[in-house]
């Protein structure tokens, strides 16, 4: 699915938000506190934003965006090379439940709208705590439901009757932006999925909401000792 909608991906990231993922990215990146020269995972990366924003932010960092769609890793290595940004970020193909990273070798991960499509999350934070530095940031940007009254009805309406068609319109895949809404809907509440990344080596685990809760930011850093 993701592969087929690679190349209208980006547009429609834009599209469809009004704009606020580039707002969204950027404070997720401020979240985690990037030392100088910092190694950063971007697990998920799909097209490479959150990757960019993160260099932007730190031209400093080497970055390995991880991702288990190849189309939409070819858009996102042309927009690496187009900007001259492909020899500090690697895009590689791999499994969010088996990422291609050695032990401890980040300073911090990031997952920009992409662990609610993991099969089996908690297998995914595992391995970001394996990857990760204790002490090291994890910062995730997940979608979720405003928390005002008659702003989730309106929002509701426009999530689940108006986006699946446009995305249909201008992606010309029939089901993708319908799985969207389902995806966010089956996906665990704020507070529970803070507490599944707490019971997977992460302390101090916040989660933010943003633009009235349509996005929430999960902030956790990773814990020392090893983890099962």
């Amino acid at each position: 699915m993701f592969d087929a909608i690679a190349k209208r991906y980006d547009f429609l990231n834009h599209f469809l938000s009004a704009g606020l993922d580039t707002r969204w990215r950027a404070r997720a990146i401020r979240d985690a506190a990037l030392p100088a020269n910092a190694k950063v995972l971007d697990l998920c990366t799909g097209t490479g934003d959150l990757a960019i924003a993160a260099l932007d932010a730190m031209p400093s960092a080497r970055i390995v965006g991880v991702d288990f769609a190849g189309a939409m890793l070819r858009v996102g290595l042309d927009k690496l090379r187009a900007r001259r940004l492909d020899a500090r970020i690697t895009l590689v193909r791999g499994d969010a439940t088996s990422i291609p990273v050695r032990d401890a070798w980040a300073d911090a991960a990031t997952i920009g709208f992409g662990i609610r499509n993991v099969a089996e999350p908690g297998r995914a934070l595992l391995e970001l705590a394996r990857t990760i530095k204790p002490g090291g940031r994890l910062v995730i940007l997940e979608l979720g439901e405003p928390i005002i009254p008659g702003i989730k009805s309106l929002y509701n309406w426009y999530f689940r009757a108006v986006l699946p068609q446009l995305g249909k319109l201008v992606s010309k895949h029939h089901s993708a932006y319908s799985y969207l809404p389902a995806s966010v809907g089956t996906f665990p509440a704020p507070a529970q999925f803070a507490a599944t990344i707490s019971s997977h080596g992460f302390r101090d685990v916040r989660a933010v909401p943003s633009s009235l809760g349509i996005v929430y930011l999960y902030v956790g850093t990773r814990a020392t000792g090893i983890i099962a």
